[in-house]
């Protein structure tokens, strides 16, 4: 039996080109069990969306998704961490 560690962490998102929007839903989609709750602004005088992503999630798990997101066209993102680190049992 194993076990593993999950920390919450807040992914800050801006999002300046439309296109990548597709490629963006597609990703949280994938990392849809690790998501606790999300927000969105559109913030129409700027022409941008800026989106916060809570997840509570393995280290690796939750680099690979802010990595990326990053990688995206016109998506910019930053990840920060709670220090709390839950051990899980399986």
């Amino acid at each position: 039996m194993g076990s593993y560690e999950t920390r919450i962490a807040l992914l800050g998102i801006i999002v300046e080109d439309a296109e990548s929007t597709e490629k963006l839903n597609a990703i949280l989609h994938e990392y849809g069990g690790w998501i606790v709750g999300r927000m969105g602004i559109p913030y129409r005088e700027r022409g941008v969306s800026v989106i916060s992503i809570v997840v509570d999630a393995p280290q690796d798990i939750i680099s690979a998704m802010s990595g990326r997101i990053g990688r995206l066209g016109g998506v910019s993102c930053k990840t920060s961490y709670s220090n709390v680190i839950q051990r899980h049992e399986e």
